[in-house]
This record gives structure tokens, sequence and C-alpha cells, in this order.
């Protein structure tokens, strides 16, 4: 009972606006004074936790999101993916989302995605006469693909709490997130296709596509190497994630201050107090995650969890089914890290209990928390987005239920019941590792 009342604290507290990591702490202290666990046991535990140069990585790639979001490499990314599919109807929204993509395997992070991304896309939505509900939906439903393609922060807190190879964490969402991406795209020219008021640029001959692609490619080069230093480095076994991290800081900052200008003292020094500052409310937070999940595996939290499902239904996918309910519940009320920091520790020893590869997993959880983000009524990263494009959330969640309904939900259903589709990867590049 008292563990109950421990996560509707939690839950209750972020509904009434309480900091994040406030939540947690609140909830750890209620089981301390009401169950009597012993505060010299839990604090160094909670710090011994915390000592481990993986999660050295998190500020690191915070770092890097802020210094490309800030530094113009985002005009660069986006031209060149419009020499691709810009010439179609429709086809500014499928350079939205494969920017969105690419940005992502740039920053790991959805809201320096959705910031970069629809500061550059919306004004060149609006002036092509796209309606600005639909842009605004579909950039914010694209922004966590941030968090889907690698590297991503939320996969490193995955595989740190739940002690797992974070490479292969990392190859687990690259499914998920071409398949999001496509269907993303595919709705997008769909919704689009008889929309008079659309501008579409004529048709250019070889010559001029070639020039184009050879000026704009030149111009996106610092930006595209970026991927293979740190995802290279990674899978090539040449770097840790947080040695490439710690080498995309030492690239980014020459890159934006030098080839694309778009870094200056003013806004490196408001980088470097934004990523102190994150990286002390995430790392506070997950002290208190620590502490608290401790607590969790003392009460046999994950037990009578199993226990309370499996009194409902003994068969697995069922299960799986309201086990990605209440993800989606927690995505809705809690930031992506909250909600990993929450929900890793609880599920992951349910979800093993069934039979589940905890790689598998760290897709499912990834791309869940993702559409959290942008599904109604809290959707964080839904309204963040309509406040970018200056829209109307009243315009924007037609489109928006459009995209969760056709595109994230049936990913979601597809990375849940085809365990394939996430571990492919992960066992085709580290083989029987997996």
């Amino acid at each position: 009972m008292a563990i109950t009342v421990a996560l509707l604290l939690i839950i209750i507290t972020l509904l009434l606006g309480l900091p994040v990591p406030f939540c947690f702490m609140l909830s750890t202290t209620f089981m301390v004074v009401t169950h009597g666990y012993d505060p010299s046991f839990l604090l160094p535990y909670g710090f011994s936790q915390m000592s481990s140069i993986v999660l050295l990585a998190i500020p690191l790639f915070i770092m890097v999101g802020g210094m490309m979001d800030r530094g113009g490499i985002g005009t660069s990314l986006v031209n060149f993916v419009e020499i691709f599919v810009g010439r179609i109807k429709g086809g500014l929204g499928v350079v939205a989302v494969v920017s969105c993509a690419v940005f992502g395997s740039i920053s790991g992070s959805c809201a320096a995605t959705l910031s970069c991304i629809g500061s550059i896309m919306f004004p060149k939505l609006r002036e092509k006469g796209y309606p600005m509900g639909h842009s605004a939906a579909l950039v914010s439903c694209a922004a966590p693909l941030g968090l889907l393609i690698p590297p991503s922060s939320q996969m490193i807190l995955y595989a740190w709490v739940g002690q797992q190879s974070v490479l292969a964490c990392f190859l687990a969402t690259v499914g998920p997130g071409i398949v999001l991406m496509i269907l993303l795209s595919v709705l997008n020219l769909i919704m689009l296709r008889k929309d008079p008021n659309i501008e579409v640029v004529p048709a250019m001959s070889r010559r001029e596509k070639l020039s184009m692609f050879r000026d704009r490619g030149k111009r996106a080069a610092p930006a595209l190497f970026m991927p293979f230093i740190v995802l290279g480095g990674i899978y090539g076994g040449i770097m840790t994630p947080t040695e490439a991290a710690a080498m995309a800081v030492l690239y980014s900052i020459p890159v934006g201050f030098w080839v694309y200008r778009g870094l200056n003292r003013g806004n490196f020094i408001e980088v470097i107090i934004e990523t102190a500052t994150t990286t002390g409310v995430v790392m506070l937070m997950m002290y208190c995650i620590m502490m608290l999940s401790r607590i969790y595996v003392q009460e046999r939290l994950p037990d009578m969890i199993i226990n309370t499902l499996t009194a409902v239904s003994t068969n697995r996918y069922v299960i799986l089914f309201m086990i990605n309910i209440f993800m989606i519940i927690i995505g809705m009320i809690m930031d992506d890290v909250s909600a990993m920091l929450l929900c890793t520790p609880i599920l992951l020893p349910v979800v093993t209990t069934l039979g589940v590869h905890p790689i598998h997993f760290a897709a499912i959880i990834g791309t869940n928390l993702g559409m959290g983000n942008v599904t109604p009524p809290t959707a964080p990263t839904l309204y963040f987005g309509g406040r970018m494009a200056k829209t109307p959330v009243s315009q924007m969640m037609k489109p928006a239920l459009v995209f969760i309904t056709f595109a994230w939900l049936p990913t979601l259903l597809a990375v849940t019941y085809l365990p394939e589709l996430a571990l492919w990867l992960p066992r085709l590049v580290l083989g029987g590792r997996i």
C-alpha cells in the first residue's frame, strides 16, 4: 500500500507543477519516514550508482545539441535534404521530417531538434503556403526522432539503469526510427496531395541539380561528418560513448565558430550555462531515482506489478499492451528523461520475466516515451511546436491525431510485437553478444 502511495505522490506532485527532482525526492522521503529505511544506507547507495563514467556522456551530448542548435548547422542540413524531395507537392514537409532525423543523429535530443529544425522550417513552410496547423503538428511529431536516431541521451540512461550495452541500445531504436520517419513522410504527402495553396518549386535541369548538390553538399559536409565521428567511433570500437561525446564537443566548437559562424562568445556561454543547469537537474533527479529504485526492489514492486497484470490476463501480448498504455500515460505527464528514469527500474524486471529481451524493451520504451511527448492532453513537445510556429493548438490537434494514429501507434505496435525490428541491427553489428 505504501509503495502505491509513493508512486501516486510522484504523479500528483508532477500534475501540480512541482519540479521533477523534488517529486522523486518527496516520494523517497515518504518511504524513508513511513517504512524506516536507513538514510545511511540509501544515500551511499545512490552515490555509488552515480559513479559511472557512462553518465559523463549526457552533459557532453547536451552541450553538443546546444552548440549545433545555435551554430547554424540546421540551415545547411535542411538545404541539403531539400535537394532530394523539396520539389514535389508536400515535399517540404518530408524535408522537415528527414531533417529532424538527421539532426537527431547529431544532437540526441527532442527539444534541441524541434528548436533548431522548427525555427528553420516554419518560415519556409509558411512562405510556400503550407497550412501551419499541419506543419506545426508534423514537425512536433517528427522531433522525437531525436530520441530514436542515435546517439540518444535517453538510451544512455536506459543502458545505465538497466545495466545494458549502450551501443546495443543505440542500435535498437534505429529500426523504429526509420519506420516512423517513413510513415510520417508518407502521411504528410497523402494529407497535402490536394491542397491548392501549396507552392511547388519549378523543375530544374540536371545540370542545375548537380550544381546545387555540389554547392549545398559542400556546405553541409562538416555537419554530416559529425554522425560519422560519433557513431562510427562507437560502432567501430574505437571510442566509448563518453569519448565519442567528448570528441563531438571538440568538433562542434570550431565548426560552429568558424565554419557556420553561428556560434559566438555570447551564445557559447549561454550553451555552457544551460548545459550546467540541465545536467544539475538531471543528476539530482537520477540520484533520487536510484534511491527510490532500491526501495522498489526492497518492496518487491516488480513482483507486485507482474502479479497484478497476470491477474487480468496471462497472455504475454495483452500484458505488453497494458504496459504500453501505462508508459503512454507516464510519457504524457513527464518529460522523457524523468519518465525513462521512473519506468526503467520498475518495468524492466517485469518484461524480462515475460521473456522480453532487455534490448528489445529499450526500443519499446524509447518509442513509447517519444510518443508520450506528442500525445494530448499534456503533449509538451506538441505545445512547444505550436508556440514556435505561432499556431493555435486547436489547428494542430486534428493533424497531430492523424500522425499519432497512423504513424506513431503503428510504429509502437510493430516494435512491441515484432522483436526483430529492434534486435536485427544489434545482432548484425554485435553478433553473439545480443
